[in-house]
């Protein structure tokens, strides 16, 4: 029976964007410089073709009659049978009338703005957003372990424009947002939500929707529009580790599990469950990091590598102790998970 979890509401769905690199007021500031930019544009081109305006009051065309004309031309027809006729009532029309009609059509122009016209910005934004998406990092579910997961790889330097958040809560992704990641409201069971964030060219994909079955799914959403994405989820039961993998998931995390590493490794010496969690976190003094062999390293052994402590070899399907024969040698396209040193460290102390 295929498991399908709570879709959020229509209205909840929204597009892909990330927090604007231009303050609120400098926003507001510069719309309402562009409003007197036109509007005094408007002003000395009236002003120099002054000679083609006729004032029916006195044939004479001031200054303030060309503000006159130049604001209720700008804002309304303004050609009736009711005009003012005296510098002082036009001043009124011009400095205290104009400002409330603006305000008006303001009131207008944004209704329809939320109506039609974002609709049509949000797009337009979320389609370069879009074009800019290219070996990203997806986070889909914003809860514990995915906003840990986001921090950390801040932590670690990951530019905050190439990670992408999804998740069905506005209330979750406006933390997101405000970690200046890019982020999508929407159901990550969907091929159109995977879709909408590129999977395809993602670097990775971590899957943390708070449930195992929606988990699962969604990590079988993605494998089927990236068959080569790497896929780190994480569940709760260990049961569900199994299915996880099945479903295409490439690294499977328990956190229960990893809890119970840590106290079990406790109980055989008082520094050992601190060391474990020295290397998982980026603050520690040590960290573990994977890279791709060097041509130069090329067939040494994996205890002469000069960037850190080597501990283990991928080699294809393969895993290669430290401690095993094939370690003695490197070959081209090994990957090696070696132990560095950490930040605080990364001036001086050995690693290890």
């Amino acid at each position: 029976m295929r498991i399908i979890p709570a879709r959020p509401p229509l209205s909840q769905i929204g597009f892909l964007r990330r927090r604007s690199s231009m303050p609120v007021w400098a926003d507001l500031t510069w719309r309402v410089g562009l409003v007197f930019g036109l509007i005094a544009l408007v002003l000395i081109l009236h002003w120099i073709g002054r000679d083609g305006l006729k004032d029916n009051l006195d044939d004479h065309i001031s200054f303030i009659d060309v503000l006159y004309f130049t604001t209720v031309t700008v804002t309304t027809v303004g050609y009736g049978d009711i005009v003012p006729v005296s510098p002082e009532a036009r001043l009124f029309e011009a400095l205290l009338v104009t400002p409330i009609r603006l305000f008006v059509w303001l009131i207008f122009l944004g209704t329809a703005y939320h109506l039609f016209f974002r609709n049509i910005l949000y797009r337009w934004r979320m389609a370069r957003i879009q074009a800019d998406l290219h070996n990203h990092i997806i986070v889909t579910g914003f809860g514990t372990s995915g906003s840990e997961a986001v921090n950390e790889l801040l932590a670690r330097g990951v530019n905050p424009r190439e990670i992408v958040v999804v998740d069905p809560e506005e209330k979750a992704l406006a933390k997101a947002e405000d970690l200046g990641c890019n982020i999508l409201c929407g159901d990550s069971t969907r091929d159109r939500t995977l879709k909408d964030v590129a999977v395809h060219r993602a670097r990775t994909l971590i899957v943390s929707a708070g449930r195992d079955d929606t988990s699962i799914l969604i990590t079988l959403t993605a494998r089927h529009l990236a068959p080569h994405l790497p896929i780190s989820i994480v569940v709760r039961n260990e049961d569900n580790e199994l299915p996880a993998r099945q479903a295409g998931a490439t690294t499977v995390i328990n956190p229960v599990s990893f809890a119970g590493l840590l106290l079990a490794g406790s109980t055989s010496g008082p520094h050992i469950a601190d060391y474990m969690a020295d290397l998982a976190a980026t603050g520690g003094r040590v960290r573990l990091h994977e890279r791709g062999v060097l041509a130069e390293e090329i067939g040494q052994p994996l205890s002469a590598i000069q960037t850190g402590l080597g501990v283990r070899i991928y080699r294809g399907s393969r895993v290669v102790g430290f401690w095993e024969p094939e370690a003695a040698q490197l070959q081209h396209g090994d990957m090696i998970i070696e132990i560095v040193a950490g930040v605080e460290d990364d001036q001086g102390d050995n690693p290890a």
